[in-house]
């Protein structure tokens, strides 16, 4: 409440019974009721799941927000999850149990969710220009989204990073590259690469491992990892050689290439391979999941889309990302 002007002060009492009064001083004017600045917005507090809306000159989503238990001092780093068609934030949260991993390793997850108003199963329109360029459509939106929680949360801008599943796979692609000042590094599961693609029936092509292969010099990507079953029968596990064929094609440096073989915890065998220039970290990782289709590998049966079988790709992504950071 805003504080009232000073009270007037008393009449001052006679001195003396035959002495003339002294005056009364001039009323001072009233203070006018200033209003208290608005306490700014602070970070969710530790260990909640809260929602919103972002809205920008190119459009507006709604959102899930994870602040993981601990201190709220800390700096912390950002992942941005992209759910898959049909899917919601929450389900995407559940399937991925990305929340729980953030309690352990200490970072905050935004969840954006697509409407159904501007896609009716809930895909990102990744198939379309209007939505993969720097400053348009749903790219613009969620490179905003993700400035804004930045903010929110006073996040590290050093260590933002962004991943998603099959239609959120090709999108997270699309945005990295749309916004490598903004991003570190990219995870995609089940998704298609960056290439012509321009509309549906170049999607629907693409998915079947049918799309016109890219030729020539590319754009060297931000730092990958690459999950795909090798099973998958809705986005083709050919696409994953898309996203290699990027990187060979965008440097003329030689690429260290070396692979291990394991067995998850689950049960479904896998192969991970790496991608380096000479001895230095590693700039794809590429996991094959024998056996697996379009899931979110090692997931939780709890949410949509999911093959609790596999190595946890939720781990696996979280520990390359937090490997990283904007030097």
């Amino acid at each position: 409440m805003a504080r009232r002007g000073r009270p007037l002060s008393a009449a001052l009492l006679w001195q003396r019974a035959l002495m003339p009064a002294i005056p009364k001083p001039p009323r001072a004017p009233k203070r006018k009721n200033i209003p208290k600045k608005a306490d700014p917005v602070k970070r969710p507090a530790p260990g909640s799941f809260v929602e919103g809306d972002y809205n920008c000159a190119q459009g507006s989503l709604h959102y899930r927000l994870y602040t993981p238990v601990g201190s709220t001092r800390r700096r912390l780093p950002l992942i941005v999850m992209l759910h898959g068609c049909t899917q919601s934030a929450a389900d995407f949260a559940t399937g991925t149990a990305m929340n729980r991993i953030a309690d352990e390793l200490g970072f905050l997850v935004l969840y954006p969710e697509q409407s159904s108003r501007a896609n009716p199963n809930r895909c990102w329109n990744w198939h379309s220009p209007s939505h993969q360029k720097r400053g348009r459509g749903e790219a613009a939106v969620i490179a905003g989204m993700t400035r804004h929680i930045l903010d929110l949360c006073k996040g590290h801008d050093e260590r933002v990073y962004i991943a998603g599943i099959s239609a959120g796979g090709a999108a997270a692609a699309i945005i990295a590259a749309a916004y490598p000042q903004l991003y570190v590094a990219v995870g995609v599961h089940s998704g298609v690469p960056m290439g012509t693609i321009g509309s549906v029936g170049e999607a629907l092509a693409a998915m079947r491992g049918q799309a016109t292969p890219t030729v020539g010099k590319t754009t060297p990507p931000l730092p990958m990892i690459l999950f795909h079953g090798d099973s998958d029968r809705v986005v083709h596990p050919s696409n994953a050689s898309g996203f290699v064929s990027h990187l060979q094609r965008s440097s003329t440096r030689a690429l260290n290439v070396q692979s291990q073989e394991g067995v998850a915890p689950g049960g479904r065998a896998f192969t991970r391979t790496f991608y380096r220039y000479g001895r230095g970290p590693a700039v794809l990782e590429e996991w094959t999941v024998h056996g697996s289709g379009h899931a979110w590998s090692g997931g939780n049966a709890g949410g949509s889309h999911t093959d609790p079988k596999g190595p946890d790709a939720s781990r696996a992504m979280a520990t390359f990302f937090l490997a990283r950071r904007r030097a």
